[in-house]
């Protein structure tokens, strides 16, 4: 049986990993679950999985969290703060880890697990990102393992061979195929994105996500963030990554091989499906999710992406490009810019727009250590804040 901590246990990844380990009690024990401030969600989850520590992001939420427990007779240590999710991430019980908190505070708890030599299932986008090069180094210093829970690197890691840190030509890799579903607005008309809602943008028409991955799948900026991963994660150059517009989002990622093949991973849209696959490798388990009927879906369509639709694509592209701490940057930035527009401070236009000018005032410093890219990550947001500042007052004066 395997220990199993989950860091972002309230979010749907980390339901859909409860969900999928549910259905294996024999062969998995949770031994630890983070949330943020989900108290009443966590409590539930410890009632039901008895995980040996549970960690909540203050102290006032984990305070609540241990009075609900007592009162339960639910005999949990609970911790707090960052410290308490990087117990919880190298805890010798845990010998698989989840990390699937959103945004780059997930960083530092997922390379607590990668220290500690744990088989990590990486569902946070923003540790590659942010500390790409810095994270790899770290895996293979301390012997840990990464298994990619997003669907479309899932699908790429499915279909490609063991070994990518030969490089891709070696291999005989041409390119990656990423495919994206477009998100809500893939065919609404341009000059009508200025003025689309936060609730309209959360209407993911494929998947069931949270609200930032939800505002990031539709100015494609989640896409551009995969890049950045799947440059880190397979050894690929950004010319060697092609994004490709799949409404349907049934063909999760393909490989393209020099002799002309092309390996495609299918299924239905659930994350339960690389959730499982992850947590079982190189065995197979069942899921829960159901089989494809290839009926009917009936038609698979393909598009390039327009970029002036989705110029957040494009930025990510120059991120990469760019090297150092350009992409800390543009996900720091980006992270500001959605939480304005959630809070409907920004347009949804804005958000490319206070992305694209924070990289441009910020310098590209190197990556080489970690305080150098979360000092990076730090000024990056104040930076985006005063862009975000500057253009409501412009707004407030026309």
């Amino acid at each position: 049986m395997k220990g199993l901590t989950v860091l972002g246990s309230t979010g749907s990844i980390g339901v859909s990993t409860l969900d999928v380990a549910a259905r294996h009690p024999d062969d998995y024990r949770v031994v630890a679950l983070t949330a943020n401030r989900d108290v009443d969600g966590l409590l539930a989850q410890c009632e039901r999985f008895r995980p040996e520590i549970a960690v909540m992001a203050d102290s006032e939420s984990a305070a609540r969290l241990a009075k609900g427990l007592n009162q339960r007779g639910v005999p949990t240590e609970v911790l707090s703060g960052l410290s308490g999710l990087e117990i919880a991430a190298a805890m010798p019980a845990a010998e698989l880890v989840m990390a699937a908190i959103v945004g780059a505070v997930g960083l530092l708890p997922a390379l607590a697990a990668v220290r500690a030599g744990k088989r990590l299932l990486l569902a946070n986008k923003e540790a590659l990102v942010v500390a790409g090069r810095l994270f790899m180094q770290e895996v293979e210093a301390h012997g840990a393992e990464i298994l990619p829970i997003d669907s479309e690197h899932n699908a790429v890691f499915q279909c490609m061979p063991a070994d990518t840190g030969e490089g891709l030509e070696r291999l005989g890799v041409k390119r990656i195929l990423l495919t994206a579903s477009g998100g809500p607005f893939r065919a609404t008309p341009i000059e009508a994105l200025a003025t689309v809602t936060p609730a309209q943008a959360c209407a993911h028409p494929n998947w069931n996500m949270g609200r930032k991955i939800s505002v990031d799948s539709a100015t494609m900026m989640n896409k551009g963030l995969e890049v950045i991963e799947a440059h880190w994660l397979f050894h690929a150059e950004p010319d060697n990554i092609q994004v490709v517009l799949h409404p349907q989002s049934i063909i999760h990622s393909m490989v393209e091989y020099v002799d002309g093949s092309v390996l495609a991973q299918l299924g239905n849209p659930d994350m339960r499906t690389p959730i499982a696959h992850a947590m079982a490798w190189p065995r197979r388990i069942e899921s829960g999710v159901a089989s494809l009927d290839l009926f009917q879906v009936a038609r698979l369509d393909f598009d390039q992406p327009d970029l002036q639709r989705f110029p957040c694509l494009g930025l990510a592209y120059e991120a990469i490009r760019a090297g150092g701490a350009a992409s800390a940057v543009l996900n720091a930035a980006n992270e500001v810019a959605v939480a304005a527009f959630l809070a409907e401070r920004l347009a949804f236009t804005g958000i490319a727009a206070v992305v694209d000018e924070t990289l441009q005032r910020m310098p590209i410093d190197s990556a080489e250590d970690l305080d150098t890219l979360l000092e990076t990550d730090r000024r990056a947001r104040i930076a985006a804040e005063q862009v975000l500042r500057n253009r409501v007052l412009s707004c407030d004066i026309g």
